[in-house]
């Protein structure tokens, strides 16, 4: 059984949010760097949640924001002229919650935010990635919120679902358009 109401516009959600799911090593971020400038060329504003499974950091030691982030400071932002970056840091190790980030966007500045990770995230719209050599098991049977397959083998999936060409970013974005139409 498939989600009841894949539409992306519903009351409590008044930015369009569309997950990638995938296992890793699949391509998520390739496909994600072909589709962003296919969907800017058709008006879309798309922001980016990206969910990391390890440390890291975007500011390095010796420059003047890792200084006072590790002097103490639970948030640090850093702005110039051409853009800016949030840090904060989470008091207590815990995985972070999509809810919790999207509250970080600017709703004026976006109009489709992408989601690349959080693949157990709840009703949370996705296209499912199916890289066919990486032998891993198709995730929508379990997920009742993938709207379709981008796989690189799609003639040889037989799924109630629309598939898509993984090596087909055009077509991805014309379907995530059509989506958005709803």
């Amino acid at each position: 059984m498939h989600a009841a109401d894949p539409s992306p516009h519903r009351p409590d959600n008044p930015i369009p949010i569309l997950g990638l799911a995938a296992w890793s090593g699949t391509g998520k971020t390739t496909l994600l760097a072909a589709l962003i400038p296919l969907l800017r060329a058709q008006g879309l504003r798309p922001a980016l949640i990206k969910h990391a499974h390890h440390r890291f950091d975007v500011d390095h030691p010796g420059k003047d924001s890792h200084v006072l982030r590790e002097a103490g400071a639970e948030q640090v932002l850093v702005a110039s002229r051409h853009r800016m970056a949030l840090m904060v840091e989470s008091p207590e190790p815990r995985e972070p919650q999509l809810e919790e980030l999207l509250r970080h966007l600017d709703p004026g500045r976006t109009d489709l935010v992408l989601v690349e990770g959080f693949r157990e995230a709840p009703r949370l719209p996705k296209i499912e990635l199916h890289r066919a050599a990486l032998g891993r098991p198709l995730l929508h049977p379990g997920d009742p919120d993938i709207l379709a397959v981008a796989s690189d083998a799609p003639a040889s999936l037989e799924i109630p679902l629309p598939l898509l060409d993984l090596n087909a970013p055009p077509a991805i974005a014309r379907f995530i358009l059509d989506w958005l139409e709803g």
